[in-house]
């Protein structure tokens, strides 16, 4: 009898041992997943870090001066003494009226480097021009390639209809202009992104006559308030 019930204790421990294999394999992805830089999973939604936490993912910020001619369509290198490098990038105004995403309208586009599992918000240091006709010349949409919202859904991407809107003010002139989802409040406006590395910014001009000379993505410095100097300086 007592051969019989070590040997029925066994079998239950082997069994238990065999129950708990997946959960063990499981938390060993999940941490090595986390180690890669890859957000946790929570069901079919993203465990995303607290936004004000992130300050160990750098600024991203890119100088209109810095980026190559064939990143532009329909857009031009200008010269501006208040620009970083000396140049912006604009487009003309002959008063007409342009449409939003998935139409490919004047846009320039280019590469940056993104932490995934991190808030970012989108800024661009807007520079508004002259109203013609239908323009007001202070308004652009912005679209990145592999953004997701909080649900882990893809949104944002390039040749869609999902885009952010950075509305700039009336008066010409420089701003820093906030890019938000419309008729939406902050938080929802924040940026995510799948994974870490390389993601495409597609900036589409709303109104002709606008241009830029910075865009930032910020994952803490200017998460809340926009920058209040005109030029950025590059983190090192």
């Amino acid at each position: 009898m007592q051969k019989a019930t070590n040997k029925y204790r066994r079998q239950i421990a082997i069994g238990v041992a065999v129950g708990a294999l997946p959960l063990i394999i499981f938390i060993a992805l999940a941490i090595s997943a986390r180690a890669n830089g890859a957000p946790a999973m929570s069901g079919n939604s993203i465990a995303w870090q607290d936004p004000k936490a992130a300050t160990s993912a750098p600024e991203v910020l890119v100088y209109a001066a810095d980026l190559p001619k064939s990143a532009l369509s329909e857009f031009s290198f200008w010269d501006d003494p208040a620009s970083p490098g000396g140049k912006m990038i604009g487009t003309p105004n002959t008063g007409d009226e342009l449409d939003p995403p998935p139409e490919n309208d004047p846009h320039v586009t280019f590469k940056v480097k993104v932490q995934s599992g991190v808030a970012y918000r989108c800024w661009i240091h807007m520079k508004v021009g002259a109203p013609k006709g239908k323009s007001q010349a202070n308004m652009f949409w912005v679209q990145f390639s592999d953004a997701v919202d909080k649900a882990n859904k893809q949104v944002l991407k390039p040749g869609t209809e999902s885009y952010l809107t950075a509305q700039g003010p009336a008066q010409l002139g420089w701003a820093w202009v906030k890019c938000n989802l419309a008729e939406s409040n902050g938080s929802e406006s924040l940026i995510y992104f799948r994974r870490s590395g390389e993601i495409t910014v597609r900036l589409q001009a709303g109104m002709e006559g606008v241009g830029f000379d910075q865009f930032l993505l910020s994952p803490a410095r200017f998460l809340e308030n926009a920058p209040t100097e005109a030029v950025v300086t590059k983190q090192r």
